[in-house]
């Protein structure tokens, strides 16, 4: 038998995951201000593209935490 669908600590989840992705934003905008002189132009490229990619990320979690967050009201 299938378990229920428990979605009752999504918003949190997601929550922590835009939070932990915004750290790592942080941790690789000053890993490149502290190691500019020592880092490639494309090292320094690579990195852009991955806050990039973060940026879209926290994007969509924020839109699934609205949906979320919608959901449980309806449910209540």
């Amino acid at each position: 038998m299938a378990k229920p669908d428990d979605r009752s600590n999504n918003p949190e989840r997601i929550e922590n995951a835009i939070g932990h992705t915004l750290q790592n934003m942080d941790e690789a905008r000053d890993f490149e201000k502290a190691h500019s002189e020592e880092l490639s132009a494309d090292d320094k490229q690579q990195i852009d593209q991955k806050n990039q990619r973060r940026e879209e990320s926290i994007d969509s979690l924020r839109s699934e935490l609205k949906d979320e967050v919608a959901h449980q009201q309806n449910r209540e």
